[in-house]
Formats: C-alpha cells, structure tokens, sequence
C-alpha cells in the first residue's frame, strides 16, 4: 500500500474558525463576524424564523443582498447593497431573498464591510446569497454564546485554502472503458469539500499533457438528465484520455457552478418557468459563473504538470489555468448530445457565458444513456 506525502500539521486556527462558520451557516445557527471596529450577528435568510428574529435588534438589522438580486428587484447597481427595516417582517424579507417577481420598496444603503462578509460567509455554504446582519459595536460579551470569526479570515479563506491542498489518499479504480484509472483525493482548494483528480492511462507529465477540469453534476453525470450535456462531457473525455496517451480528469465539488446543489434545483424550478439557465442564477442572487479553478491549477501542479492540452469549451477556464502559472499548449472542444431538454442551455452558453460551442457539430440524442464505451465524437 502506498502511503501518500502529506504536511501533517494542523491547519491554522483562523481557517479553523472560518470551517466552523461555514457548518453552523450550514446548520442555520447564527454567527458573530468581528471586525476592528465592530461586530455583527448573521443569519442565514432560510434559517431566519420567529425565534431568531428575537435576536435581532431592528435598529441596525439589515438584509444584505448581492448585485445581481438588487437588480432582479429593479436596481441599477453593480454592487451588493442593504436594505433597513422599520420592523422585521419575515415574509418579506424571504420574499425580497428569492421572488423572482419582488420589486424594491425599502431604503437600499451601500453594504458595509461586514455585509459583505457576511455575503462571503453565505457563498463559501452554499447558501442563498442573503444574509441578515445585526450590527453593533464591538463590546465584551455580545451576542455571547454565539460561535464568532473575524471578518479578514473569511475574506482571505479562499486563498488560504488553496494553498493548503494536499493530497490525502490515492488508489487505482479500473473504469469502464479506462481500465488504466487511478484516483487521487485532495483535500483543500474549497475548503470543506475533497477534491479528486482521475489519472487515465500513464500521461507523460514532462510534456503536455491532456486535461479536462469537469465540476460535478449530480444530476447530469449520475442520473442522466437531459437538462444540460455534462454527462456526456464526462463520459467523452475519459473515453478519450483513455484512447489518446492517457490524460488527467479533476472531477470538482462545485456543483451548479458553484451555488451548490440545493440552489441549482431551486434555478431549476425558475427554469421550468421560463428562465434560461443564467437568467435564474441571477434571479436567485449568484453571478453569471460562481467557480473558481485557482485550486484546480495547484492540484494540476501537485501531479507534476506544467503544460496542458485542455478539454474545454469554456474560455474562463482556459484563462484561469494560465493565470495560475500554467501553459495551455492547446484547447480542444468536447461536445455533449443535444436534445429538446437542453437546447436552450446550450444556447445560453454560447451566447451569454462565450462558451465555444458550435450546435451544429453536437449529436442528437436517441433518447438513451451512453456508457464511457459508446462510439461517438468527442
């Protein structure tokens, strides 16, 4: 058994604080966000009930809002913002988090740099991108009992945890079609979540080598949907590592680009109501792409590769590995099948994302699941 070359020491204890945010924000408890000057209880809006509400002071509670849901709700802004209340009225304030319908009647301020944390605080849980911050000065013994972090950890926890990835486990998992498949888990890069990397066949890591960076789809990749053409992508370019001198697949934990899955069923529910793909993202308060692939580089990295042939249709990506110290020798386009149910996603990749898709090349689906085996183009 081969036993991997990991750093043993413990991570530091600002980025502690910040993973136990992150859970008790998963959890739908509060927490206290320090800054130098002040601090700041924050909820989640979708933990928000009657209970909690008796924490907040109405004076200095305001929902704080992302850019794209301010205007959603009819504000021309590019920043996020905060809305102040007379009173709480929790109906409302779930209304102003994610009706797609709700228009703006309450006074919008600049959001300070608490709010902003605490809209931080909501993306690294995947939470709906509102929060409710309570500010106050800074005083010992407020909000006692509360689990609290400083403001300049979550801002910086990000970075802090890409530089921490490491590899904790590594086996060898014959595939269907890449028989010559080894897992490697690295642990890090976006934060809570394990990362894996699948190395296909034996890539010669003193040359370029072939990669795709796939985020997850649990429901294109495992049940088949016909919504979007990420299980064929999967599929299609394993098959074609395996067939070509070999390649790497980073299989990412960032599923609905980012938002997580939770929120991705509920753009889902937009979607099925007529919005497109980023239309109901914005709806719901994310940006166009919530990903970063800062980390995929330093797991590319860690396995020794400096220059990349990389399996793409999507330029950011193509941008973001070069901006993080690789060569990218060449790009090449990895089509899905395209069918009734995801035509228009498709479309809005290509038009609003500049994803490099031509559907004139995809295939029709036939209506059945394709095994990593099935002929077809990449």
């Amino acid at each position: 058994m081969s036993v991997p070359s990991v750093s043993r020491g413990a991570p530091g204890a600002a980025r502690i604080d910040v993973e136990r945010a992150i859970a008790e924000i998963r959890a739908g408890r509060p927490v206290i966000l320090r800054d130098a000057a002040a601090c700041a209880l924050v909820v989640a809006v979708d933990a928000l009930d009657a209970a909690l509400a008796t924490l907040l002071p109405p004076a200095t509670t305001r929902l704080a809002l992302t850019a794209p849901r301010l205007r959603r709700l009819g504000v021309a802004t590019r920043e996020a913002g905060a809305l102040a209340f007379a009173e709480l009225d929790l109906d409302r304030l779930a209304t102003l988090a994610v009706d797609p319908d709700a228009r703006l009647a309450e006074p919008l301020h600049a959001a300070t740099s608490s709010e902003r944390g605490a809209l931080e605080l909501m993306r690294l849980a995947q939470a709906l991108p509102a929060a409710i911050v309570a500010e106050t000065p800074a005083a010992e013994g407020a909000f006692a009992g509360l689990l609290g972090v400083e403001l300049a950890d979550v801002t910086a926890y990000r970075r802090d945890c890409a530089a921490a990835l490491r590899i904790v486990s590594r086996a060898s998992v014959p595939l269907d079609g890449a028989a010559d498949a080894e897992f490697v888990v690295f642990r890090g890069g976006e934060g809570l979540r394990d990362q894996t990397a699948i190395i296909i066949g034996k890539p010669d890591f003193a040359e370029p080598v072939s990669v795709r960076l796939h985020s997850a789809c649990l429901t294109g990749d495992l049940f088949g949907s016909l919504k979007c053409d990420c299980g064929d992508q999967l599929r299609h370019a394993a098959r074609h590592f395996a067939e070509n001198g070999g390649g790497v697949l980073l299989y990412l934990d960032q599923e609905g680009r980012g938002n997580g899955l939770g929120n991705k069923i509920l753009a889902y529910d937009l979607q099925a109501h007529g919005f497109d793909t980023y239309d109901a993202d914005e709806a719901l308060g994310f940006e166009q792409d919530g990903r970063r692939f800062e980390f995929a580089a330093a797991m590319l990295k860690a396995l020794g590769a400096q220059r990349v042939r990389l399996l793409t249709n999507n330029p950011e990506k193509i941008a973001a590995l070069g901006a993080a110290g690789l060569e990218v020798v060449a790009d090449q386009r990895v089509m899905g099948r395209r069918n009734a149910h995801n035509e228009r996603y498709l479309a809005a990749k290509r038009d609003k994302a500049g994803h490099l898709i031509d559907l004139d090349r995809a295939p029709r689906a036939n209506g059945r699941a394709r095994s990593l085996a099935d002929p077809s183009p990449l």
